[in-house]
């Protein structure tokens, strides 16, 4: 065996070892880790592989960067080619590509993508390093700057190999190479062709080889494992619900240690591994957006760098690796994961977090007040459920008790719409729709308790399933259809947590059941000229549970022109008041989200009305408009408001 053969089995077989001697410790925890079931719907799973790598959907939602990293990616791609032929053929003297047109179209597509491949390299370091995106903040950029120069040097040693063979006379790729050739051609005007070129050609081999095994052994202790994570993170992503948060941890009963890495599966801790430090999480988050402590970002950067910590088993993961206030601060708006390329689960391991804190008394105080009046009262408002229907003497009739005579539609209505003053006068108008447009409807009246949806969410499992089953043993006492609610945070508990306590609702939105009241004639109002108006769609409504269509055609229906900003739909911006954080301080910071995106409608041209749908965003933004002062500018209206308007 000639030596240069020897040699590159034992820098290959070296350079192996070393990249699992650093990959090992990132491995270790995924394999103590909890299993997880994530092999059902082979095929849609596959199809997300295609969509989400192929063809960089989520990648691509920001122009640059996503068509950057479509060129780095298919760069790669091509280049392999290469690799298998300096060590196919170093290794196993004979082989080659030239049989399935290594010298000829293989030649040619190396040519064109090592091109491509240093153009994005050049826009990588512009957008890195003079550009500089606010979402780059807390990233890694030495990990990314070894990484830029490792490329560089596989690509240009790679060429320069080529240039010198060309160089040397009688490659037969040659007429292939148009990039090699030009660099050949300077390597000629320099005296180095025929012999000269032949020695060049080896030590540019060597350089391309060394730096293709520095590449290697450097990715599984970098960031860019996720060239390798990315596959398995994606395919074996969550396809449950959006709206269908897992189940907790099930440790030993009376287990009195605190949650750790082992408690978490295997999936949640690929997550980390995973993570490319791109920001794209950060830069939608409301919290990180308001000057909370947290971004989506640093949070499974901590979690990731925590598992190989030296303190790993000793230091808590709930308000030691992750810190309290980090965790308190999360909407659990979902806007973190809706744009992550990776397909990363934030929010459920920031509710399990939230979930050791609970059980350890560690909580929010305000939060602490909400939850104590929740378990007590059933509601956040420390009100006692016997006031939960003294809305309904607003109303001009009487609606039905649906716990004493069946009803077509039972209207759960929830808490904000029942007790909070700035709410319980749309409450009726809803009230006076309905019942205008003949509907056979009936509420719980005091046999109605809060969702849980939020209490589940700020992680307290025990109180959620408390007020579940109480709500679920209601319903399962009446007689309806539907039920409808106004309240999306409502919609979300009753139509998909529930379903895992085994009760199963077709449950509607209140602006859904309204746009149908409309569309089948049972609603008429008067298609007049309207006024500029602007949508917000809240998360638990639009991103959780898809409803972004029925507001918008009720909209538009009368006669309004709806100006979308700039995030709306998925892209929408959290009001704040998500995750158990509308019963939190929010005193500490810089601008709260409701606030901002108050200001994002104010730069819409002529939107005089801010048009929402859900109880929390009329509390929400009609604090926003008056804490920025602009009242004269723009007013918030609910969706029922507009066409009750439309109807008079």
């Amino acid at each position: 065996m000639p030596s240069e053969t020897l040699i590159l089995w034992a820098v290959t077989l070296a350079g192996l070892a070393l990249a699992a001697w650093r990959a090992k410790p990132w491995l270790q925890p995924l394999f103590a880790a909890r299993p997880a079931n994530r092999t059902d719907r082979p095929g849609e799973r596959a199809m997300g592989l295609l969509t989400n790598i192929g063809l960089h959907r989520r990648l691509l939602n920001i122009r640059f960067s996503g068509v950057m990293h479509l060129m780095i990616f298919t760069g790669f791609l091509v280049l392999f080619s290469a690799i298998v032929q300096s060590f196919g053929g170093g290794l196993f003297p004979g082989f080659s590509l030239a049989p399935i047109g290594g010298n000829t179209w293989i030649a040619a597509l190396q040519e064109v993508f090592a091109l491509v491949l240093l153009i994005a390299l050049g826009m990588a370091v512009w957008h890195r390093f003079v550009f500089r995106p606010k979402r780059f903040e807390g990233s890694n950029s030495s990990d990314a700057t070894i990484i830029y120069v490792l490329v560089a040097a596989v690509v240009c040693s790679m060429l320069l190999e080529f240039a010198a063979r060309i160089a040397a006379g009688g490659d037969p790729s040659a007429p292939y190479r148009w990039v090699s050739g030009t660099i050949a051609s300077g390597l000629a005007a320099m005296g180095i062709e025929g012999e000269s070129a032949h020695g060049a050609e080896r030590v540019f081999y060597w350089a391309h080889v060394f730096a293709i095994l520095g590449f290697l052994i450097y990715i599984p202790g970098s960031k860019h494992r996720h060239m390798v994570a990315a596959f398995p993170n994606i395919y074996f992503r969550s396809l449950k619900p959006k709206g269908e948060l897992p189940a907790p941890v099930d440790r030993p009963q009376g287990e009195a240690d605190t949650l750790r890495y082992s408690d978490f599966s295997w999936k949640q801790l690929l997550d980390g591994l995973s993570c490319t430090e791109c920001g794209r999480c950060q830069a939608v988050c409301p919290a990180h957006g308001s000057g909370a402590p947290l971004s989506p970002k640093t949070l499974i950067m901590n979690f990731r760098d925590g598992m190989v910590a030296e303190d790993a088993d000793n230091k808590p993961l709930a308000g030691g690796v992750i810190a309290d206030e980090t965790l308190w601060a999360c909407t659990t708006c979902r806007a973190c994961m809706e744009v992550c390329p990776l397909h990363i689960e934030h929010v459920p391991k920031i509710v399990e977090l939230r979930r050791a804190r609970v059980e350890e008394g560690d909580i929010e105080p305000m939060l602490q007040t909400a939850l104590t009046s929740l378990q007590s009262h059933g509601n956040s408002f420390e009100k006692s459920p016997k006031q939960r229907a003294k809305w309904t003497r607003g109303l001009s009739f009487k609606p039905k008790d649906a716990r004493k005579e069946p009803v077509d539609v039972l209207w759960f209505v929830g808490d904000f719409a029942s007790f909070d003053p700035r709410v319980q006068r749309l409450t009726v108008l809803v009230g006076e729709l309905l019942h205008r447009a003949g509907v056979d409807f009936g509420i719980l009246y005091d046999g109605e308790r809060n969702s849980g949806n939020d209490v589940r969410r700020a992680g307290d499992e025990g109180l959620f399933e408390m007020l579940a089953q109480h709500n679920i043993d209601q319903l399962g006492a009446c007689q309806f259809n539907r039920i409808v609610t106004t309240d999306p945070h409502s919609l979300n508990a009753l139509g998909t947590e529930y379903r895992a306590l085994g009760a199963a609702f077709d449950t509607v939105h209140y602006s859904q059941f309204l746009w149908e009241l409309v569309e089948s004639g049972k609603l008429t109002p008067s298609r007049a000229a309207g006024t500029a108006v602007t949508y917000h769609d809240p998360c638990y409504l639009g991103r959780y549970n898809g409803g972004f269509d029925a507001p918008r055609r009720l909209i538009t229906h009368l006669g309004h022109e709806l100006h979308d900003m700039g995030r709306c739909r998925e892209n929408s911006y959290c009001c704040g008041a998500g995750g158990g954080r509308i019963w939190m301080d929010d005193s500490g910071l810089t601008e709260r989200p409701s606030e901002n995106r108050i200001k994002e409608a104010l730069a819409l041209n002529n939107v005089s009305r801010f048009v929402v749908a859900c109880p929390k965003d009329v509390v929400m933004y009609s604090a926003a408009v008056q804490a920025l002062g602009v009242e004269d500018r723009i007013t918030v209206w609910d969706i029922a408001e507009l066409l009750n308007e439309g109807l008079e």
